[in-house]
């Protein structure tokens, strides 16, 4: 099973989350980005760009943080988080 946690912040405090369970047979680049789309479908936001620093982050820590500068429309928060909870055993 591979879990994400999708949190959405504004002044250090937790708006909404919502945690995306994918237990199908694919990459775990796959997984990630399939679960970024169902993210932004359920909190209505456009899909952030992957900056360098994003990928960096996300590589080290399993954990990204998208702010303002990775959306392209205007957002009402201050960053969305994402985490991986729980990977698969293969990688």
């Amino acid at each position: 099973m591979f879990r994400i946690w999708a949190k959405e912040f504004k002044d250090n405090r937790l708006l909404k989350d919502i945690t995306i369970a994918d237990d199908k047979e694919d990459t775990r680049t796959h997984k990630v980005f399939n679960a970024i789309e169902k993210v932004c479908y359920e909190f209505d936001l456009s899909k952030p760009i992957w900056l360098d620093m994003n990928i960096q982050e996300f590589k080290k820590h399993s954990k990204v943080r998208f702010r303002k500068d990775s959306f392209v429309e205007e957002i009402d928060f201050d960053y969305l988080e994402l985490e991986v909870i729980e990977e698969d055993d293969q990688y």
